[in-house]
């Protein structure tokens, strides 16, 4: 695979960051708060990936407006209550992102955080200077709808061939899937690699940093 690629797009939570169970429970906490069921950590981390609103529909199907809205924003305050850092990337990430920027790779992060949730984070793991672009779901589509790699793509002027995708979950896999480009999968977040390898990605690692041994 060597030389395969010129971008490579990266998911933020679970890929990059070791942040699943913080996610988790934070959302468990957040629906106890609100008076809803309390979804269970799996279930809970199949919806990681996705915008919040629409993961949060989808955790809590016929939830009333009021409440939706209630329980969004519960769990950004949860979530945010926690400050990070860069010893919150997983182990090996930082090495790996700064060989391959020196290495000639485009990086870029596709990813189901808001705007000013993924800001706060490029600057609080000092990762800012690492990638040429990133796109949040609050800003276009949610995945698995591929505009977010499309519009990272068309912005870098690269071809589909040239890319891939890095994501821990399917909605990663299938995202890239429906922008017609190339997927690894890295079993370090909200899927195992049984789950993932049936989205047909070319490699499923356990961990990120193991991407070295790829490209």
């Amino acid at each position: 695979m060597k030389n395969r690629f010129d971008l490579i797009i990266f998911d933020w939570d679970g890929t990059l960051v070791n942040s699943i169970d913080w996610i988790v429970d934070c959302i468990q906490k957040a629906a106890a708060e609100c008076g809803c069921g309390i979804p269970g950590d799996q279930e809970t981390r199949d919806i990681i990936g996705l915008s919040i609103k629409k993961a949060m529909q989808k955790l809590f199907p016929g939830l009333d407006a009021v409440t939706q809205e209630s329980l969004v924003k519960r769990y950004s305050e949860l979530f945010f209550s926690k400050k990070i850092a860069r010893s919150d990337l997983f182990e090996g990430v930082y090495p790996l992102l700064e060989d391959l920027k020196k290495s000639g790779y485009q990086l870029a992060v596709a990813t189901g955080k808001n705007r000013v949730g993924l800001d706060k984070a490029l600057l609080d793991t000092q990762t800012v200077d690492l990638f040429e672009v990133t796109k949040c779901a609050d800003e276009t589509m949610s995945k698995p709808n591929p505009a977010m790699l499309n519009e990272i793509i068309n912005h870098l002027d690269v071809s589909k061939e040239r890319a891939v995708m890095v994501g821990d979950s399917i909605h990663d896999l299938q995202m890239a899937a429906n922008a017609d480009i190339a997927a690894i999968g890295v079993a370090c977040g909200a899927h195992s690699v049984a789950t993932l390898e049936q989205y047909n990605p070319l490699h499923c690692l356990q961990r990120t940093h193991e991407l070295h041994k790829l490209l």
